[in-house]
């Protein structure tokens, strides 16, 4: 499937459900989390692409709760095989991804 043909998936009432009950499990961003900084997460990401896979798509196990931030820097960079670091409240260096 073709990324524009797998747009659509977005748009479903199943997404829609499955976005919901995600963030009501995780409203939190998880690399926000890791850095102990507690910011509401509005994305829900696929953790491992999923291409049009349509059972990788639903697997509630690959998704987590992200926010527009981490979503659209970090976690792209993730997407293209690079290492992201961020560092904790001690200073100490978190890889995220």
């Amino acid at each position: 499937m073709a990324r524009h043909e797998w747009s659509r998936l977005y748009k479903t009432a199943a997404w829609r459900r499955l976005r919901e009950y995600q963030l009501s499990l995780q409203p939190l961003c998880e690399f926000c989390l890791r850095t102990e900084d507690v910011t509401a997460a509005d994305v829900v990401d696929h953790i491992k692409a999923h291409k049009g896979d349509l059972e990788l798509f639903h697997d509630p196990s690959n998704l987590q709760s992200l926010c527009k931030h981490h979503h659209d820097s970090a976690k792209q960079m993730i997407d293209l095989g690079k290492k992201v670091v961020t560092y904790g409240i001690d200073g100490y260096p978190i890889e995220l991804g």
